[in-house]
């Protein structure tokens, strides 16, 4: 049987963990819809433009593509409180993070946007992702 004290950590963090699921798995859908946009050289994006790492969209679509398909399943391991879903959805959003950084010439606002999404979620699953264990 749980504590009391375990039950109010559990439900004081279920919110962040919700967000963290939600969000994740948004901005997972997200990244695979920029990540197919960029892999079709849509005009969505803006054309002629310097990037960072790769000059080409192609290779940043395939990056959003796989990460974006990481966070997806991700989202699905958080809802759970699975210890695994929480470290996956920390790695991937530390690097969408970065990825979004670098490719923020490409779609300034929403990158700037999708980078506040991942330190959000990142708060969310550092401070409440996993269950923490009764000491006996």
């Amino acid at each position: 049987m749980a504590s009391p004290a375990r039950d109010s950590v559990d439900e004081r963090g279920a919110g962040w963990v919700a967000f963290a699921g939600v969000m994740i798995g948004v901005v997972g859908v997200l990244n695979v819809i920029y990540g197919i946009a960029a892999i079709d050289n849509s005009a969505f994006f803006v054309e002629n433009e310097r990037f960072v790492i790769f000059d080409d969209l192609n290779t940043w679509g395939w990056i959003h593509l796989i990460v974006g398909a990481i966070q997806v399943v991700a989202a699905f391991s958080i809802w759970t409180r699975n210890a695994f879903g929480a470290v996956v959805g920390i790695v991937t959003a530390s690097l969408n993070a970065i990825v979004v950084l670098l490719w923020v010439s490409a779609f300034p606002v929403g990158g700037f946007a999708i980078f506040i999404i991942d330190l959000l979620v990142i708060y969310g699953l550092v401070a409440y992702g996993v269950r923490r264990r009764e000491i006996a």
